[in-house]
């Protein structure tokens, strides 16, 4: 348990941040979710109009430090590649 003042502080501001890193992640998982779904039923229109959707959110989530850099892009160019493969 925190002694100091503002060791105090910092275990209010790390549970406020948790939280709201917590829902930033969570929105982007959904996303990916949402379009691997709509990937699986086959439907190109809605992947592709998904994936449109889920790029700014895994972008927005590089830019906030929830997802890394690297990832999101290996994640956007594989779902890219499995919409394109679906004609």
């Amino acid at each position: 348990m925190a002694q100091h003042k503002s060791a105090e502080k910092r275990a209010r501001q790390t549970k406020k941040r948790t939280a709201v890193n917590r829902a930033r992640r969570s929105k982007v998982r959904t996303a990916v979710k949402k379009l691997e779904t709509a990937i699986a039923a086959g439907d190109k229109a809605a992947a592709s109009a998904l994936l449109k959707e889920t790029q700014p959110a895994l972008d927005k989530g590089v830019s906030k430090g929830v997802v890394q850099k690297r990832t999101a892009s290996r994640k956007l160019s594989r779902l890219n590649a499995r919409i394109k493969a679906m004609a």
